[in-house]
Formats: C-alpha cells, sequence, structure tokens
C-alpha cells in the first residue's frame, strides 16, 4: 500500500498536477497518524520492511482499534501481541481477514499470500506454547514458512532426536523453554543453523521468573546461540524471519 501511496503522490508531481512542495506535504504528513493518544508511526514499514506492532498489554480496546485502523489504512498486515478476547470481539466487527490465538494473545489482520524458507518453533514444555505461538504468528505473517514442534524438552530427550532430520532442514530454529532452559543449547549442538533461544518465565522459585532460564541460555557453550528477552516470542520471531529471509 505504501508503495503504491508513495508512487501515486510522485507519478502527481511528475505530471504537474500538484506542486514539489505540496507533494512533500502529502508525504510528510502521512508518516505520523496523530490520534491525540498516540502517534502511530504509519511509515515504519518504508523505512523496516515491516508495520509497527501494537503491544496491546494496558491499553483500552477502543484505542487498540483506532491505533489498527490507522496501521491498516496504509498496509496491508497489521499484527496485535497480548491482547484480549475483547480486544479481538471488538476489531472482527471492523475487518476483514482477522484470526485470534487465544493462546498467546496475538491477532493479526490480513495474510500473507507467500511463505518463504523454513523457520522451525520448538519448546520444552506445553506450558512454554504460549510465547511460542507468539512467535510462530510474527515469523508466519512476516512471510516465512514457520514448522512447529512442542513439548521436545531435554527431560525426555528422544523426543527431540525423532524431531531432528526435520529440525535440521530449518534456516533457523526458534528453541523456547523455562525452568533450566537447556534445550537451546541442545539443539545447536546437533544443527547447523542459528538458534534463536526464548527463556519463559515457566518453573519453581528458584527460576526466578525466567532468569534462570536466561542465564543458561546466556552461556550455552554450543556455538550458533542468540537469546532475546524472557517470554519474548514476537522478539524472536521477527529477528528470526529476518534471518530467514537473507539470500531469498
Amino acid at each position: 500500500m505504501w508503495k503504491k501511496y508513495i508512487s501515486e503522490i510522485l507519478q502527481k508531481v511528475k505530471d504537474s498536477h500538484i506542486s514539489v512542495e505540496q507533494g512533500y506535504k502529502h508525504i510528510i504528513e502521512s508518516v505520523t497518524g496523530e490520534l491525540g493518544f498516540a502517534e502511530v508511526d504509519l511509515s515504519r514499514s518504508l523505512r523496516t520492511g515491516y508495520p509497527e506492532v501494537i503491544f496491546c498489554l494496558n491499553k483500552e480496546d477502543e484505542d487498540i482499534l483506532k491505533i489498527a485502523q490507522a496501521i491498516r489504512a496504509k498496509n496491508n498486515l497489521v499484527l496485535l501481541t497480548r491482547a484480549r478476547e475483547s480486544t479481538y470481539r471488538l476489531l472482527s466487527d471492523k475487518f476483514e481477514d482477522i484470526e485470534f490465538y487465544p493462546r498467546s494473545g496475538a491477532i493479526t489482520i490480513g495474510a500473507v499470500k507467500e511463505e518463504i524458507g523454513l523457520i522451525s518453533v520448538v519448546t520444552a514444555g506445553t506450558s512454554d506454547i504460549p510465547v511460542a505461538e507468539e512467535a510462530f504468528v510474527t515469523a508466519k505473517l512476516m512471510g516465512s514458512k514457520v514448522e512447529k514442534y512442542w513439548d521436545i524438552g531435554v527431560a525426555g530427550i528422544h523426543r527431540l532426536f525423532s524431531k531432528l532430520d526435520k529440525l535440521r532442514k530449518s534456516r533457523v530454529i526458534i528453541a523456547v523453554a523455562g525452568m533450566d532452559g537447556a534445550l537451546p543449547g541442545v539443539i545447536a549442538g546437533l544443527t547447523s543453523c542459528p538458534v534463536i533461544a526464548v527463556p519463559t518465565a515457566i518453573g519453581y522459585g528458584t527460576g526466578t521468573g525466567g532468569i534462570a532460564a536466561m542465564l543458561t541460555m546466556l552461556n550455552s557453550c554450543a556455538p550458533g546461540v542468540s537469546v532475546v528477552n524472557i517470554d519474548n516470542g514476537f522478539g524472536a520471531g521477527y529477528i528470526a524471519s529476518l534471518i530467514n529471509k537473507i539470500g531469498k
């Protein structure tokens, strides 16, 4: 949408239908969506290749709707994270091609027509699925082909071994784990692609809300492991998709 919008303005300038100053004004005024309570970064997809993502935590549903409408007006895709079901109900009355992922709270508006490469998202346990689902949805909406493998942690490592042939076909692997956080290091020692480790806040007292898992991942002796913040499935899915698209 942005490419078409800017092209139309430039064509009007070329055809002398509007002046250079008017064309410049049109572009500048469309860069930021001023909503009173928020200034939406409408042109982010021009700079980074992907629109602004709406982090819904602590936002009112009506405000979220207005932000989503502003982004959608200039972009084919909209991603919302950590949303409530009430947010989805409100948005589903206003948008077509919308999907809600209740385990992670992700909402997508629009659909990718082509999926490239291969990202695999794995979890150590089923308690890690909400964070992993956020990574899955993010990477998928960014145009990556994504496969998921839940509950293959090191406590039953034979489960991981049975998936190795498939995992080794990946361009990037996202490994999501709480507790001891050992899974990403094990995977990195058995595969040749980059591994993005996502610590989760799953675990008992000394897990200290995911810090223990994060420290394990940061201290992995297997090369090729990078670590994002605790429970940051979105961040993992985003960087994985950027890596996946290199050379494509």
